[in-house]
């Protein structure tokens, strides 16, 4: 039987660098910061929440389209060293995915800025029949400026892959 759950309300991402963060997540990526950024130390509640002992953190809140990105940076305890080329078959969660509207350009844009690409995108999968209309989806891996591994996708109506936002419409809901 289902607990109940109705949609992902945000994914949270830990970081060694607030600041450099923002930069990626407002500036790179495109998301819009929502809500006030957030401080904690010494709360016996919010350390039994995430399960750490003498917790203190900064973080804020982004969406980009349809999906929330709380980012924090734990100041204590102190994560160590994130192995930036951490393997994406590891347990646990491993990326989250952004379509794009033009992942050519996207790919290049996110090369200028110095984020790593895993291999640059093929656009085998994507098929135009002769009024324009596009199918498929192209897509890749990158890593963010820590190592957090995001797909970046162009998507077009296709039976494996559906869109959640499309060009003249926004963002789709749900059916």
């Amino acid at each position: 039987m289902s607990i109940g759950a109705r949609a992902i309300q945000h994914i949270g991402v830990s970081v060694p660098d607030l600041g450099k963060a923002r930069e990626f997540y407002i500036g790179l990526l495109g998301a819009t910061e929502v809500g006030k950024p957030l401080e904690w130390q010494d709360n016996p509640f919010i350390d039994a929440v995430v399960g750490l002992d003498g917790s203190a953190a900064r973080q804020f809140m982004c969406r980009l389209g349809n999906a929330h990105i709380e980012v924090f940076e734990y100041l204590a305890p102190r994560a160590g060293p994130q192995d930036p080329n951490e393997g994406v078959n590891r347990f646990g969660y491993t990326h989250f995915a952004v379509q794009v509207e033009d992942i050519l350009a996207c790919y290049e844009r996110l090369l200028a800025a110095g984020i790593r690409v895993h291999a640059p995108p093929s656009m085998a999968g994507i098929t135009v029949d002769a009024d324009g209309t596009r199918h498929g989806y192209a897509a890749t891996y990158c890593r963010d400026f820590f190592g957090n591994v995001f797909e970046i996708m162009e998507i077009y109506d296709d039976d494996q892959i559906r869109p959640v936002w499309r060009a003249g419409e926004g963002v789709i809901a749900p059916n």
